[in-house]
């Protein structure tokens, strides 16, 4: 992780994303910018929340940790998502792993200094509900559709998720992970792979 020093680039995020709609100025100077890079760890489970995050260039992954050490994808997350809302609403851990699946640049604020003078900030407050709602409304849509659609539109769905320019799909998450998400066994991922491919709708490389 690095903290960018850079003054005009944080207030160029906060303008292009209308941050102080979300945060007011009292919060905002709290603010700090800081970058991580392709595939280095933003978040570890388990570990105190340091920095309230906000996500306003970048993609992350996000990974809920099992009771075994074992780890489930749950979600990706890209602009104007935020980290770490039950952890600094509740006073617990971080309760996901969340790694960059490209460079990333966040809003960090220090989620002590967020519990001590804003958690009565109304605007702060509606921020946090909104989050919180996309979330809740998020999980529900997903696991409709988990349960309502077939394992080759659900993953048709989740390559568009990973679309990073008009011709090429970088998958950073093995197959074990993929099949984990889709809830279903690692042969029946492989094969439904290969039925994409032999209809030519994809060509899977290394």
């Amino acid at each position: 992780m690095k903290k960018i020093s850079n003054t005009d680039l944080l207030k160029h995020y906060i303008s292009k994303h209308n941050i102080e709609n979300i945060f007011d100025k009292a919060i905002l100077k709290h603010a700090q910018l800081h970058f991580y890079d392709k595939n280095e760890d933003i978040l570890k489970a388990e570990f105190d929340l340091e920095y309230y995050y906000l996500i306003v260039d970048g993609k992350v992954k996000i990974s809920y940790l099992l009771e075994n050490g074992k780890s489930v994808l749950l979600k990706f997350y890209k602009e104007l998502n935020s980290l770490g809302d039950i952890e600094l609403l509740k006073g617990i851990p971080v309760r996901c792993n969340v790694e960059a699946i490209e460079d990333t640049y966040l809003i960090a604020m220090p989620s002590d200094a967020l519990r001590k003078e804003y958690l009565d900030n109304p605007k702060f407050l509606h921020h946090l509900i909104d989050s919180l709602g996309e979330k809740l409304y998020a999980t529900l849509n997903n696991s409709s559709y988990n349960l309502t659609y077939p394992l080759i539109n659900r993953l048709a769905s989740f390559l568009v998720e990973h679309i990073t320019d008009k011709n090429y799909i970088t998958l950073n998450s093995s197959f074990s992970e993929i099949a984990q998400f889709f809830g279903t066994t690692y042969r029946h991922l492989s094969r439904t792979f290969k039925e994409l491919e032999s209809k030519s709708i994809i060509r899977s490389e290394n």
